[in-house]
């Protein structure tokens, strides 16, 4: 695996090394040893997928608040879409500063997401599929949010929204929370 610092302290952006021959293709996707030699916290607990149908779905800004922050390790296996984190830890020097990477099928890049970040997508292509590895479990008391046009943040989605639940609409302000 080829691993690639985003700006953002802590988050990395992965990619697979894919050893070929007339069959296709084989590569590591995750090793927990090369993510603890990166200072990547490689426990994981929980896989989850997303099926969007239409493209410009948007799904966050996301997170799980203390004792139960998640790192995320997130690749998307059908279509493409707009990966965005947000640094939430007061103690970061890149704390409420924004990254977006884009995720695609093709590309085979994942985003590893520390804890105390949000994390959301925007759907590039309809049909996308998103594969996602959690070190936590779900904790419904615990998941909060921020919304996806928080001014705060100005981040740049590249689609115009087509769908959005009602609960990602609705998430407030960071600075309201």
């Amino acid at each position: 695996m080829e691993f690639t610092e985003t700006p953002l302290v802590g988050a990395w952006v992965v990619d697979v090394s894919p050893m070929s021959d007339d069959r296709g293709f084989f590569a590591r996707a995750w090793c927990a040893d090369e993510f603890a030699e990166h200072s990547m916290e490689p426990k994981l607990v929980q896989a989850n997928m997303s099926h969007n149908h239409m493209k410009g779905t948007l799904r966050g800004m996301h997170y799980q608040v203390s004792p139960y922050e998640e790192t995320k390790f997130v690749r998307c296996i059908r279509g493409a879409i707009y990966d965005v984190i947000i640094d939430l830890r007061p103690e970061s020097k890149t704390y409420r500063q924004w990254f977006g990477a884009e995720l695609t099928a093709e590309n085979r890049k994942a985003l590893f997401v520390p804890r105390g970040f949000a994390h959301g997508f925007q759907t590039l292509s309809d049909d996308a599929e998103v594969f996602y590895q959690v070190s936590e479990f779900y904790t419904p008391g615990a998941e909060s949010g921020i919304r996806y046009s928080d001014p705060a943040f100005n981040i740049k989605w590249p689609e115009a929204v087509t769908v959005i639940s009602e609960k990602d609409a609705n998430w407030p302000d960071f600075d309201q929370q």
